[in-house]
């Protein structure tokens, strides 16, 4: 089974409207697929949390597998207390977890960002 999170930004009341919905198709009856979210308040704060070095952290995690900090930051060719930095960061958001050897990695076969022109 393919794990997918889709990233973008959204609001409280995108955030029900979406939960309302989910709820009356499943009261009608129709199979409600659970989806895994992650929504910034607005593109200002996602641009500022996901940036193109994080995006690229989270490409060598899942092109290579999960592994400690420290060789990700080789791996990256980065410092080690900036990339220690960043993987709290994605920690704490949810893009990335550890191991039970503690090692980091990314838990999802897709990480889709998906962003609205229109308001």
């Amino acid at each position: 089974m393919t794990k997918e999170i889709r990233i973008g930004v959204g609001g409280p009341v995108s955030t029900a409207k979406g939960f309302i919905d989910a709820w009356k198709r499943a009261e009608r009856g129709e199979k409600v697929e659970t989806e895994q979210r992650l929504d910034f308040e607005n593109l200002e704060t996602l641009l500022r949390t996901l940036t193109s070095g994080r995006w690229l952290l989270l490409k060598t995690l899942r092109t290579n597998g999960p592994m400690s900090v420290r060789a990700l930051a080789s791996a990256l060719g980065r410092d080690y207390k900036n990339v220690h930095t960043d993987v709290r960061r994605l920690e704490h958001i949810g893009v990335i977890g550890r191991t039970q050897d503690d090692k980091v990695q990314v838990p999802w076969d897709i990480v889709e960002a998906r962003l609205s022109l229109a308001a």
